[in-house]
């Protein structure tokens, strides 16, 4: 007997599986080398666990790359969807040729625990640590320490931009308020 519920299945190419699962917010990255101040765009980021935790994707590739070895701090500001198009320009152009901050009109501002600063535009910036760096040489993947976090409290709720792995992006939509049903994970739906 053949089984024919999947007929209406196409098989997906593997170098394009990553578009299938919802990444993190396009978010930019700053960091700080002594000498001089880096913004970078990154869609590669996730939490990980319910700490003050996340993992970045950031490699060799990247100019922020040696900054964020050599100090092992920086930034994350989320942009809300205002900025997407600063964002992806921000995104086509590397800091090795170019100061970032100045063509694209971004106001740095003093974080409070690590050199990198703020992205004063965005509704809300991280400032981290590198936890572990033992996946870097293999994956590019940085586990990063919260250290302090800032939000715009009158930035509306859910308002990160995702993008989808083709150059284009989804703006988190209609808020879904489940928390009464979460009955076995209602720790974490406490303010």
């Amino acid at each position: 007997m053949t089984d024919r519920s999947t007929d209406r299945f196409a098989q997906y190419p593997l170098d394009k599986a990553h578009r299938l699962f919802e990444p993190g917010p396009v978010v930019l990255v700053s960091t700080a080398d002594g000498q001089r101040v880096n913004l970078m765009t990154n869609g590669f980021n996730m939490p990980v666990r319910h700490s003050a935790t996340l993992a970045l994707v950031v490699g060799p590739w990247d100019h922020s790359f040696t900054a964020l070895r050599d100090t092992g701090e920086c930034v994350i500001g989320i942009p809300g969807r205002e900025l997407l198009e600063t964002v992806v320009d921000i995104g086509n152009v590397s800091g090795a040729d170019v100061d970032k901050w100045e063509r694209y009109g971004l106001t740095p501002a003093p974080a409070a625990t690590v050199r990198a600063p703020l992205v004063a535009e965005c509704f809300a910036n991280v400032e981290c640590t590198v936890a572990d760096d033992r996946l870097v040489d293999d994956y590019s993947l940085w586990l990063l320490r919260i250290e302090r976090a800032w939000i715009d409290p009158a930035a509306p709720a859910g308002a990160e931009v995702h993008h989808r792995g083709d150059g284009t992006f989804s703006a988190n939509g209609e808020l879904i308020d489940l928390r009464a049903r979460m009955t076995k994970w209602e720790a974490l739906t406490r303010d």
